[in-house]
């Protein structure tokens, strides 16, 4: 494969996500913490009007305006669209400035704590989450490949890419430990990338523990839509813990307990994301795999 010369680092295409943009801004500020000498890395602050409103998003989630149908589509008129086209021409392939790896800041309302989203198995990909998960403890490895929009969000524009999602951190609020958290992983990904151009011995690992997209689950709602049921207190927080048949996974407001009905054990990443509650997903569940690279 060849050396990786240029490295976006992308932070802010939720406007409410503050980790990531401010991580963006502290690296326009001061260049010299993310420059390395076999590469070139940049900065993008992926959705800078709704940044400037505090919001998630102007018009629509940018996070799933990347699919071909958008990019593609020169009739599109609302702004989040827009920006993804204008990303797409900066980074992209053909782009002004392709990128040869992408890195996706985001942050979380739930107990994710450093997480790594991976979008495909390419081996370089998996190399590099092994490595980072083997020097923290802390950093899990999610794969949604199988999660309807993959193909819209933003590090798919690239093959080599991933998204760093840390929390629990409210939205439109600056946590100083998520912030170190998110910036050590950024400053690790690019350590990582300098030595494989250098052609230096890096991290090789046989196998990485991969938590699986499985499906989502939504909230038990009336007729209307309107929400019956919230998280049961037994799972608020359980992120990547077992969730076995039977255990309690909602608790109605007539306190009555719905349990997981499955037939196997999962483990629920993503539970009671703020951001989510539009999206009718009150969690996500996966299967933990070990896979061999």
């Amino acid at each position: 494969m060849d050396q990786i010369s240029r490295v976006a680092i992308v932070g802010g295409v939720h406007g409410n996500e503050f980790t990531g943009a401010y991580l963006i801004k502290k690296f326009e500020r001061f260049p010299e913490l993310i420059k390395r000498s076999s590469l070139a890395s940049f900065t993008l602050l992926g959705n800078p009007r709704a940044f400037e409103a505090r919001k998630r998003y102007i018009d629509k989630d940018l996070n799933r305006c990347f699919s071909s149908e958008y990019l593609q589509n020169p009739t599109l008129s609302n702004y989040e669209e827009n920006r993804a086209q204008v990303i797409h021409q900066m980074l992209g392939q053909q782009g002004q400035y392709p990128a040869d790896f992408i890195v996706d800041l985001h942050s979380t309302t739930t107990n994710m704590g450093l997480t790594i989203i991976l979008g495909n198995y390419h081996p370089f990909n998996l190399q590099l989450a092994a490595y980072l998960s083997s020097i923290s403890p802390l950093v899990k490895v999610y794969s949604c490949i199988k999660f309807g929009q993959q193909d819209a969000v933003l590090r798919s524009l690239c093959e080599l890419s991933l998204a760093i999602e840390v929390g629990p951190v409210a939205q439109g609020v600056l946590d100083a430990v998520c912030f170190q958290k998110a910036e050590q992983l950024v400053y690790a990904i690019l350590d990582y990338l300098e030595n494989y151009n250098q052609g230096k011995t890096v991290h090789r690992s046989q196998s990485l523990t991969v938590y699986k997209f499985l499906k989502v689950i939504d909230y038990p709602r009336n007729d209307q839509g309107e929400i019956q049921a919230m998280i049961h207190p037994q799972l608020q927080g359980k992120d990547y813990e077992a969730l076995n048949p039977g255990d309690p996974i909602f608790l109605t407001f007539d306190n009555r307990v719905i349990s997981y009905q499955g037939d196997s054990t999962v483990y629920p990443v993503f539970i009671n994301e703020a951001a989510y509650y539009e999206k009718e997903i009150a969690l996500h569940l996966t299967e933990k795999q070990d896979i061999f690279i």
